[in-house]
């Protein structure tokens, strides 16, 4: 990266120049220091560009950013310090997000340096990224003369006439000394010039024309002249959501204006990057954490620069550096990942709320199994409701099979698979189509257990029990990543009766290959996508029909579309109802119709077979039939009765650290004082107390809470102000809304 645009000379130096005042905010996340500073520059600075300051004794030096520039200062100006430089060349932050910076920081009572670094690539932030530069060779305007005998020299020139420019790398390539005689001669000039790095070259994609249904016009048309700010595009799986949102981002393109792409999963990133891109062609840049440094860089830059125009990727998307947006777009609105679990805490939706009201524009969310709360904001006027009930191609859902395990155990039945499976499974693979298996939970066995004396073998670091992976012969911890051998014998009592209990992604790859051994099989869970392009290449991969079954966690249940699947296998349907949280019962009915959906998108019909031992269960009852209104209106009612969210809002205050006795010291200071709060406000709380998180240790940090559920106007504000006014040197303390995993 190229630091120091502007050099400031002493002040005796410019005494002519005139001189403004920066206010600035150090980049550098700690309450302390959490305000404005004053910094004398030249009329060169802006706001939103990146200094370097002197902060700190000495000659300490730190990064800020320029929040504002104004005439004076109420510091006296012999106390008033000098900006070292200036890191930008235009600003890096644009004035609309760090106005929304400032908002987020007032909203999660988070520093604003941490808010302000949202904005900007980590890598830009310590400078390990740089700029990539490459020569390129061009003949010169006038030609001096070649010798008859340079028959090389006369070759690169002919190579040069018919392409205009190459690399000049590519020219030496050819014949590197006939290369340097041209460039010495003058006959070929060289040319320095920025490159940008260009993510997913290798993602296909193809410009396509498209004619809207019925349906889909009466979509657009809907969004454009409704008045409202938010839609809510509830459209069965393939009802032709992405084809209404590629519509509205073109609209939003011919009036001059910018669009956002959101998705929840790095996984869909290039499948709707290909769309875009075939239907925007370099417009379009994608922004996510699976990208190198330096990808991730040109890409915002890109984008910051105008060059691009649609910013396409997950959550931190919603940051993207454009202006003068169009559309935003949150596809899959309904998914846990659009809320951030690290600090500033925030809801994706909410960042893109302020900037569609910022901008003028609309915000569309899609979901073929909305969120609760997002539907009933729909259903009372609040958002506008579009409605798809049907496929695009009129095709049918898919029937869903319902089976019984509990019977298929009677039976002697020992393997993950029912026999109604297995029977569907031959007959899909034998007409020569595809078959996705479904399974959340990755690794080979979920438990390993001494059956002499009932120890359940767990992680040192974490709360958890250890899985079993197959492929790396090691137990793994699933939240701190530790692994260890596997056991001879039981670290408890000795005993060396092991038991490897549950099932995982890579046990089912092992059962199904002993079913149909000619079967080639894909597995696409955390362990097999790692890389920038691991979800890409199994994705591309099955939709090439390079593998007849794939077997997949939640990342095979969202947005994919592959013509050829005519049969999805639900393994341990039910597994995620009985989590201790109200919203296991919607997180299941989502993941069952959502993984469901993959089948019978193209011509020939699609089945499903969905296994429990809970077969009577309402959940499994709506989902199997594709009833969200059913399902919606029993779960709503329900809330409204036990009084949860959208009713009212469940506050958490989490205390982590390493040494529980400091934990403990931290989480009475903090109960103190929520109970003050809670006194103060007790007719607005239904539920006040202290305990343990449920998972005790993560990451060898012991983890308490002071849990709460209020009235939906409670006082929230005087939660966040009360549990982040105070500062512990080892410990961490911080505040969920509507925590999305209260594990």
């Amino acid at each position: 990266m190229q630091r120091g645009i502007f050099q400031f000379e002493p002040p005796g130096e410019r005494e002519k120049e005139k001189r403004v005042i920066a206010e600035v905010i150090v980049d550098i996340a700690h309450s302390d220091v959490d305000k404005i500073f004053d910094y004398a520059c030249g009329e060169e600075v802006r706001a939103g560009m990146r200094v370097a300051v002197p902060f700190g004794r000495g000659k300490s030096t730190a990064t800020g950013f320029v929040m504002r520039v104004k005439e004076k200062s109420d510091v006296p100006p012999e106390k008033l310090k000098e900006i070292y430089r200036v890191e930008d060349e235009i600003p890096a932050i644009n004035g609309e997000c760090l106005s929304l910076a400032e908002k987020i920081s007032a909203r999660y009572r988070c520093p604003m340096a941490l808010s302000l670094r949202l904005f900007l690539p980590a890598e830009m932030r310590t400078g390990k990224v740089d700029k990539t530069y490459r020569e390129f060779a061009r003949l010169a305007d006038e030609l001096p003369p070649i010798g008859a005998g340079a028959k090389a020299q006369h070759a690169l020139v002919a190579y040069l006439g018919e392409r205009g420019e190459v690399p000049a790398s590519e020219l030496r390539a050819l014949s590197a000394s006939a290369a340097a005689a041209l460039i010495k001669s003058g006959a070929v000039v060289l040319e320095k010039r920025r490159v940008m790095r260009k993510p997913y070259e290798n993602v296909a994609y193809a410009a396509e024309n498209h004619v809207l249904t019925p349906a889909q016009e009466n979509a657009v048309r809907t969004v454009r002249e409704v008045s409202k700010t938010v839609f809510l595009i509830h459209g069965v799986t393939g009802s032709g959501k992405t084809e209404i949102y590629l519509t509205l981002i073109a609209e939003a393109l011919k009036e001059g204006k910018t669009a956002i792409f959101l998705v929840p999963e790095i996984s869909l990133t290039p499948q709707m990057f290909s769309k875009l891109r075939g239907r925007f062609g370099t417009k379009v840049a994608i922004l996510h954490s699976g990208l190198s440094a330096g990808e991730r860089f040109d890409e915002w830059e890109r984008l910051r620069l105008g060059e691009a125009r649609i910013a396409v990727g997950a959550r931190s998307a919603v940051f993207a550096p454009i202006e003068n947006i169009g559309c935003i777009v949150i596809d899959e609105e309904h998914d846990g990942s659009y809320i951030s679990e690290s600090s500033p805490r925030y809801n994706t939706f909410d960042i893109a709320y302020l900037r569609a009201r910022h901008n003028g524009c609309k915000l569309i969310l899609g979901s073929a199994t909305p969120s609760v709360d997002t539907y009933r904001r729909a259903e009372k006027g609040e958002f506008g409701l579009i409605t798809l009930p049907d496929r695009i191609n009129a095709r049918p859902m898919p029937k869903v099979h319902i089976v019984d395990m509990r019977r298929e155990v009677r039976r002697g039945n020992a393997t993950p698979f029912s026999l109604a499976l297995r029977e569907k499974l031959k007959a899909c693979l034998d007409g020569g189509n595809q078959a996705i298996v479904f399974l959340n939970r990755r690794g080979f066995a979920q438990t390993v257990m001494c059956r002499d004396c009932g120890n359940v073998v767990k992680c040192e670091n974490c709360d958890v029990a250890l899985t079993y992976h197959s492929d790396e012969d090691c137990l793994k911890c699933h939240y701190c990543g530790a692994k260890y051998r596997p056991l001879s014998a039981c670290p408890v009592c000795g005993g060396t009766h092991i038991h490897y209990m549950g099932t995982g992604t890579q046990r089912v790859v092992g059962e199904l290959k002993k079913l149909f051994p000619q079967a080639r099989i894909l597995r696409m869970d955390v362990d097999t996508t790692s890389g920038k392009e691991g979800h890409y290449k199994i994705l591309k991969q099955f939709a090439e029909r390079g593998a007849d079954i794939l077997v997949g966690t939640q990342m095979v249940a969202k947005g994919h579309d592959f013509p050829s699947v005519t049969l999805v296998g639900i393994l341990d349907a039910d597994m995620s109802l009985h989590f201790p949280d109200y919203r296991s019962g919607e997180r299941t009915f989502q993941l069952i119709t959502q993984v469901a959906g993959r089948s019978g998108r193209a011509g020939a019909e699609g089945e499903v077979v969905l296994q429990t031992y809970d077969p009577e269960n309402y959940i499994l009852r709506f989902a199997a039939s594709y009833d969200y209104r059913g399902f919606y209106g029993h779960e709503i009612g329900m809330r409204e009765a036990m009084m949860f969210p959208p009713f009212v809002k469940i506050v958490r205050v989490m205390v982590t650290g390493e040494d529980e006795k400091e934990t403990l010291s931290a989480l009475r200071t903090v109960y103190e004082k929520m109970q003050k709060i809670y006194t103060a406000h007790e007719e607005q709380f239904l539920f006040f107390n202290r305990m343990h998180a449920p998972i005790k240790r993560i990451q060898n940090k012991f983890r308490y809470q002071v849990l709460m559920r209020m009235a939906a106007d409670g006082p929230l504000r005087e939660v966040y102000a009360a549990a982040m006014e105070e500062k512990y040197k080892n410990v961490l303390v911080y505040v969920e809304e509507n925590p999305s995993n209260l594990s």
